[in-house]
């Protein structure tokens, strides 16, 4: 018998203005994953230039993702750049809103499980839950207003 190991490894962000979760499904996170959801991103909000806040996750920082930021930023001043991104302190994930969102979704998951026969089914429940719950954590209200900047 075959124990296969199914993962799967979501990117999330919550829009401060709608608070809307805009997550993303890849197999792992990587730097190439990184990029196609900052690309993502850039896809849910056009015509915006993005402010991204994010945990301290290797693939965050590395060369590939700086490069792929400088290209599509060109030689423009940091005041229009298409995508600024920003992280958060390490190791605090107190900073940062998805936690909370994470959280809740796997408490959520974790209760109605028996019902998913398949990971498949327990991956519907879990993106099902992040697009239709109502998520009001002090975090999301941490940063003050932001107003839409374009």
């Amino acid at each position: 018998m075959v124990n296969a190991r199914q993962k799967q490894t979501s990117y999330g962000a919550v829009d401060y203005l709608s608070r809307a979760v805009l997550l993303k499904a890849f197999d792992a996170g990587n730097l190439e994953n990184t990029v196609n959801y900052l690309r993502y991103l850039q896809q849910q909000s056009p015509n915006q230039r993005l402010l991204v806040l994010w945990d301290g996750a290797s693939y965050h920082r590395w060369e590939v993702v700086r490069q792929f930021l400088a290209q599509l930023n060109e030689e423009q001043p940091e005041q229009e750049w298409q995508i600024h991104c920003v992280c958060f302190a390490p190791h605090w994930p107190q900073q940062n809103p998805i936690e909370d969102i994470w959280l809740a979704t796997k408490t959520w998951v974790r209760r109605f499980c028996g019902l998913a026969q398949s990971f498949a089914r327990l991956k519907w429940l879990f993106e099902w839950f992040v697009q239709n719950a109502t998520f009001a954590f002090p975090k999301l209200h941490m940063y003050g207003e932001f107003s839409e900047i374009k």
